[in-house]
């Protein structure tokens, strides 16, 4: 039987070549068009492309930040746990003023994170330990990680050109968390809870009103990116996150649909990101990633805000 549609196949391709040659022959050119291009493409992609900036700050409040971070070598950390990631050209990450705006976004192969979101993530920070067994320095280290993160899924989705089903800012936000929970697993946690502490923050109390204008928003509300994270966490691992259902941070209803979103999330990135990530070299920093936090963790634990952070 095989044999026979083989020869049938045949037949019909050599019927082909004869009755329009040139068609046939434009047809397989632009294939391999097509191919050559592809694999230009993919032999650009490499790993280690990611660049770094530290711009000086307008606002001279803010020039301690710029100062700590330099010299704790806070992109070079960045720089190192992203490398992995293999692109067709650099990606800049930045640190630098934006008029007064706290706020962090990409453009054009380049990450910048304002200086005013980085002061109020310090601001924000709890002055003590909090119960649920996260330090101060977490809720500090865990946002501006994320927000680096999140940032970064943009930039793949654009420079990889990386197909988006649904909002791109929830997508960007799955990016970093599943990021984040590749690393060990006490590290995981302590960077996923200091996240959602930050936007705990933001969430408001059981009664309020909210204009129609805040629905309209790209980003999901504060609280709603608070509980997608903690489900995602809870969903990879119901041991480790035990305690956000039990305690009563993550409601029971949600934590029964959060293994199927994980599983969700996990497939995707292994189908469209993990191809472009080198692995064994992922698998080398994500583990010094652990040191290099142990080491920025007890610099937090001893420095006291500038007297400019609590303005």
């Amino acid at each position: 039987m095989f044999h026979r549609i083989a020869e049938t196949a045949g037949a019909r391709l050599v019927t082909s070549l004869r009755a329009r040659p040139k068609a046939f022959l434009i047809a397989v050119a632009t294939c391999l068009t097509a191919l050559l291009q592809a694999s230009s493409f993919a032999a650009q992609n490499k790993p280690n492309q990611i660049r770094f900036e530290y711009v000086p700050p307008k606002n001279t409040a803010h020039q301690w930040i710029h100062d700590r971070m330099k010299e704790g070598r806070a992109l070079e950390d960045l720089q190192k746990l992203l490398s992995p990631i293999r692109l067709p050209y650099p990606l800049l990450l930045k640190v630098d003023s934006c008029d007064g705006v706290p706020n962090a976004y990409y453009n054009d192969e380049v990450i910048t994170v304002c200086y005013e979101l980085l002061a109020d993530i310090i601001k924000n920070a709890p002055e003590k330990d909090l119960p649920i067994g996260i330090s101060r320095a977490d809720t500090i280290l865990g946002p501006v990680l994320d927000t680096f993160l999140h940032e970064t899924g943009h930039a793949i989705f654009r420079m990889l050109e990386i197909p988006v089903l649904g909002r791109e800012e929830d997508a960007a936000d799955q990016f970093s968390t599943y990021a984040m929970l590749k690393l060990d697993k006490d590290e995981a946690r302590r960077m996923i809870l200091g996240a959602a502490y930050q936007y705990h923050l933001y969430m408001p109390g059981q009664n309020f009103t909210l204009s129609i204008k805040t629905f309209a928003d790209e980003h999901s509300l504060p609280a709603q990116r608070m509980f997608n994270i903690l489900c995602m966490a809870y969903g990879a691992d119901q041991k480790l996150f035990s305690d956000v259902v039990e305690k009563g941070f993550l409601p029971k209803e949600r934590a029964e649909t959060c293994v199927v979103e994980y599983g969700d999330v996990t497939f995707a990135m292994t189908k469209l990101i993990a191809p472009h990530v080198d692995k064994q070299r992922a698998k080398t920093v994500f583990k010094e990633w652990t040191r290099i936090a142990t080491v920025r963790r007890a610099k937090l634990s001893t420095q006291q805000k500038p007297i400019e952070a609590n303005r």
